[in-house]
């Protein structure tokens, strides 16, 4: 592990943040304006909105356990984690000749598919780079950048905009300049040996038993996920099976306030919110648990779909969808940095793999439930569904991973 310099964080780890950024800022410049893009210029369904992301992010996730496996065979992981950021930054500027929902369906699949790749194999390395005490810290610093290159994104697709009204196929195409950026900075990265892997004796085998403690020789790459992470990903696949595609939230969002204009900028403002608690809640984990804060992200999550169930009003809507960051910031970096705790050293990819796989599916099938049931009963069920499943799960965390999260980070 690299020693820390900026705000006790490695090179590498500042490096990798960077490349999120500007993967975001490209990303995101287009993601909000999508369900706009395909309703309403492309004349797609409700229903093929939620078919094209669900698929989108099942493709994605399905990928990252493959490329978990291979991350932890690999000697090096910055080669896969190039090719996952250099495929989907080369794809996404062709959205800008898209002419059918079926062209975006295409290369939103090829965007996630460069993401499955690169995903599992760079959570590996931001594992590697940080210590069980400063996990929270790193995955929270990095899914910061990540939301601040949100935020940079629709905010010159707003600027953009607001000076050349229409044009969403230029601003799609210009998407290819920050995707550029983020290929190259990985090229900076050089891969350190991780302090925390035991040394593998000379026939194979290695010693390793749990999340870090050596008790008995396996050969390496076959240690068993443990039980307490397997509960966790049950109780997960639960969550998710709620957890629709966040352009449900923009498409309500859009029919209230009348116009696509200032969505890239409520799309921002929402990711301001992430960030800044994406570093407060990775801190908070380190410090009191992982499960306590994941549970009450999710309860984050529960009360906002059943104000989105509820709420008429634009103010209500927005106010709603800025809370809606909270969730983020609780959960994302702080699940990744429980299954960084829980996991084998050697496994480490390949459970990141598994534990995008459960998001991505569980992100498919509830997003096609939930386009399904807008259409057949009206947004106010599919709401409620997502609330009480979020609310649910979040009573079943504490009693499927009872107190493994503390133990974890010892």
């Amino acid at each position: 592990m690299e020693r820390s310099n900026f705000f006790g964080l490695s090179r590498p780890v500042w490096l990798l943040g960077w490349v999120s950024l500007a993967t975001d800022a490209a990303s995101e410049a287009i993601y909000p304006l999508l369900p706009f893009f395909l309703t309403q210029i492309l004349g797609a369904g409700v229903v093929s909105l939620g078919v094209i992301e669900g698929a989108a992010e099942a493709a994605n996730s399905a990928l990252k356990v493959l490329a978990g496996r291979l991350s932890d065979r690999a000697a090096s992981k910055r080669w896969l984690v190039f090719t996952g950021y250099a495929l989907s930054s080369a794809v996404r500027p062709l959205m800008a000749v898209a002419q059918t929902w079926t062209h975006v369906l295409t290369v939103r699949l090829i965007d996630r598919t460069g993401k499955g790749i690169r995903g599992a194999p760079r959570d590996a390395m931001l594992a590697s780079l940080a210590t069980p005490a400063t996990r929270g810290k790193v995955f929270g610093f990095h899914r910061a950048m990540d939301h601040l290159g949100a935020v940079v994104g629709p905010v010159v697709a707003s600027v953009f905009l607001f000076y050349r009204p229409g044009e969403y196929r230029t601003l799609f195409a210009l998407a290819i300049i920050p995707g550029t950026v983020a290929v190259a900075l990985i090229l900076l990265i050089k891969e350190g040996k991780r302090e925390d892997t035991p040394r593998a004796p000379a026939d194979g085998s290695q010693v390793v038993s749990g999340a870090n403690h050596i008790t008995s020789e396996i050969p390496i790459g076959t240690e068993p996920i443990p039980g307490r992470l397997k509960a966790f990903l049950v109780v997960l696949t639960l969550f998710t099976l709620g957890n629709s595609t966040d352009a449900f939230l923009l498409l309500q969002l859009t029919d209230v306030a009348g116009s696509v204009r200032i969505v890239p900028l409520m799309w921002a403002a929402l990711h301001v919110v992430k960030a800044t608690m994406s570093v407060v809640g990775g801190n908070w984990s380190d410090r009191i648990g992982r499960r306590a804060v994941i549970a009450i992200g999710w309860t984050v999550y529960a009360f906002v779909y059943a104000g989105f169930a509820m709420s008429t009003t634009l103010p209500a809507l927005l106010t709603w969808f800025l809370v809606y960051g909270l969730y983020f910031g609780l959960t994302e970096g702080v699940e990744k940095a429980l299954v960084a705790d829980l996991a084998p050293v050697s496994r480490r990819g390949y459970a990141f793999g598994i534990y995008n796989a459960v998001q991505g599916v569980g992100g498919l099938a509830a997003s096609v439930i939930f386009g399904l049931m807008w259409n057949a009963i009206g947004s106010v069920a599919a709401f409620g569904t997502g609330a009480a499943l979020a609310i649910t799960s979040a009573a079943l965390l504490f009693v499927a991973v009872p107190s493994t999260d503390r133990a974890a980070v010892r």
